[in-house]
């Protein structure tokens, strides 16, 4: 056999090898009771630890996130960078083209809703709780070592500070386990587990392995206790907001354990009636508020400041990222590592440990996209949106300050310094600056109970999208997990949000910061775990069908052109596809073997071209 030949027939081969892995395999029923009950055990145990001794939790916790943000910092900072660069290169490289499904299938879900559902889960209830309270705070109080607080150019720093926490980072981190779980599931036929994702690596059963089912244990605990902390924030937003609306006089830890309790049925309500129904449709009505409300902060607020403020964000950010991707605890002195620890680092460990389970949910309903078309959905949507949501709600405030410093007027501000340090209550800063908005008491209440549904609804399309996956790692990777796994997990979150609440007493945020912290700690594995993602997704993008074809072809039309040049001396030719008949291996030399593609020919002059029965000229095959 020629080189060209034997070249061609391991192409053939490498693609009849690929061919299979895009056929749905049968998945395995029922609940995976090594998964399910260990992570079962485990987060009971953190429950218990939690009502037995609130305050060793919280040493431990915070001992060991200190250590991690001492140790680890820069891991976080490097890999941030990382999976930005990693998802924009195979968007946009030959692997862009890929679908996540069966050549030619239509997408899922329409482009809005599927939109709405991304933006939902992965972030919505982090906006609302930090679209005024950050941006305003790094106007205030700017980053260690930059400018000084409340200037023209601190405003320009805190908004692209906001913007690099919020935009185009985190949604990298979910685009890559997106990706991951999207095209080993619709694409090759693989189980929703995480441990699957990496079957290029270590082989298709790495799931019953020891290994993937501890893969699998830690995906659902960050899940779960990632979960258990957005609902105890929201919680508590949606308290301060029922407190400044005057529906309700406190929120202490029997209120906010009532609001846990409804959230959790609504989450549960919701992620039992599937996506189609439940998450969809909160998830469209929720944009539909979000939209009203920002348009209202828009018109209500200092609306020729926020129209200048969108050019400044996008500009400080493009200008400051090489700085602020590159900035590290080593940077500056004690306060900038503290600073560190206390924003970018700590944001970045947070996006990790909420990646498996948002990732999980946006790659589950991103079926019949193509790569590109994935990831420029997941990666720039989403930030144009937080470019919005922060110009309007950010600069909105930042404006309201600054008009009330300029004026010296102490009633309208927002904050003020106490210590040197802005004195903001993120639970409360938004429904404060809706008070400040020109539109009267009444619309003013309004827009605070709309906020309170806002914040409600972002809440519930997170949570019950989480129930959905951890019922799914816990049986197999189900598509479709049972309804009695979807409510235990659903429950479980509720649980482990109310219990560390009255763990702890009187000051309700020490345990959630506790819990938080634990989450973070068990960020720092799963930061090596996407890093080795990257290079298990690289391996099986490169083996894809369609890869092996785009080979195939320009192999066999490079090699056709080439001796077509040579055989007809320059002369003109063109090619036209014929049956090509390969020589087997010297063992079977008595038989031969036809391809299962067709080989080109060339047509041109040459006098020994063979004739066709109707004397037109055959070409010469290549």
């Amino acid at each position: 056999m020629s080189q060209n030949s034997q070249t061609t027939r391991e192409l053939l081969d490498d693609l009849k090898s690929a061919m299979p892995r895009r056929r749905k395999k049968k998945a395995e029923n029922g609940t995976d009771w090594v998964v399910f009950g260990s992570a079962g055990a485990l987060a009971l145990g953190f429950i218990l630890w939690g009502v037995i001794s609130s305050s060793s939790l919280g040493r431990v916790a915070e001992s060991a996130l200190g250590a991690v943000m001492t140790n680890f910092s820069w891991v976080f900072v490097i890999a941030a960078t990382v999976f930005t660069l990693f998802v924009l290169v195979v968007a946009f490289s030959r692997f862009g083209r890929i679908p996540l499904g069966r050549d030619g299938e239509q997408p899922q879900f329409r482009t809005a809703s599927w939109i709405s559902m991304m933006f939902a889960t992965g972030m919505g209830i982090g906006l609302i709780f930090n679209g005024v309270a950050e941006p305003l705070y790094f106007y205030m109080s700017p980053p260690p070592g930059t400018v000084e607080g409340s200037t023209p150019e601190a405003l320009t720093t805190a908004m692209g500070t906001a913007l690099f926490h919020w935009t185009l980072y985190p949604w990298a981190m979910y685009a890559i386990v997106g990706l991951g779980m999207a095209y080993g599931t619709f694409r090759l036929g693989r189980s929703q587990l995480f441990s699957n994702m990496f079957a290029s690596i270590f082989g298709e059963k790495v799931s019953r392995s020891a290994g993937g089912r501890v893969i699998n244990i830690l995906a659902i605990l960050a899940t779960l206790f990632g979960s258990a902390c957005s609902l105890g924030l929201g919680a508590l937003q949606i308290g301060g907001g029922l407190r400044s609306s005057g529906i309700i006089s406190g929120s202490g830890s029997a209120v906010l354990i009532l609001i846990i309790a409804v959230l959790t049925a609504a989450f549960v309500a919701s992620a039992v009636s599937g996506i189609e129904r439940g998450i969809q449709w909160l998830s469209n009505i929720n944009m539909v508020l979000a939209v009203i409300l920002a348009i209202i902060m828009f018109i209500g607020g200092p609306t020729l400041f926020i129209l200048n403020v969108i050019p400044n964000a996008v500009g400080g950010f493009v200008a400051d990222l090489p700085q602020m991707a590159s900035r590290t605890s080593v940077s500056g002195d004690e306060s900038l590592a503290e600073w560190m620890s206390t924003y970018t680092v700590f944001y970045w460990a947070w996006w990790v440990s909420w990646s498996p389970f948002v990732g999980l949910f946006i790659g589950r309903i991103s079926r019949g996209r193509t790569i590109r078309q994935f990831v420029v959905g997941v990666l720039l949507v989403p930030s144009v949106i937080s470019l919005l949501w922060f110009s309007i709600f950010g600069g909105g405030a930042i404006g309201l300050q600054e008009r009330a410093e300029k004026a010296q007027d102490q009633g309208a501000m927002l904050a003020r310094l106490v210590d040197g340090v802005p004195d903001i209550n993120s639970d409360l800063i938004l429904f404060q600056t809706l008070e400040k908005l020109p539109v009267g008491p009444v619309i003013a209440v309004i827009l605070m109970i709309v906020t309170v549904i806002l914040v409600a609804i972002f809440f519930v399309t997170g949570a019950d999208s989480a129930s959905i996956v951890m019922g799914g790692l816990s049986e197999h990777g189900a598509e479709d997990p049972s309804k009695r796994s979807v409510i235990f997990w659903g429950v479980a979150t509720g649980a482990v949000a109310a219990i560390m609440l009255v763990a702890g007493g009187d000051d309700p945020k020490s345990a959630l910061n506790g819990l938080q912290n634990i989450t973070i700690v068990s960020s720092v594995p799963f930061v090596l775990v996407m890093l080795l993602l990257c290079v298990a997704l690289w391996k099986d993008l490169s083996r894809d069908p369609l890869m092996i074809r785009n080979r195939l072809a320009r192999h066999v039309l490079e090699d056709s052109v080439d001796s077509a040049i040579e055989r007809h001396d320059g002369e003109p030719f063109e090619l036209r596809t014929v049956e090509a008949v390969i020589e087997v291996a010297p063992a079977d030399a008595s038989r031969h073997e036809s391809a299962p593609i067709a080989d080109l020919a060339a047509e041109g002059a040459a006098p020994d071209a063979p004739q066709d029965a109707d004397g037109e000229g055959r070409g010469s095959q290549i």
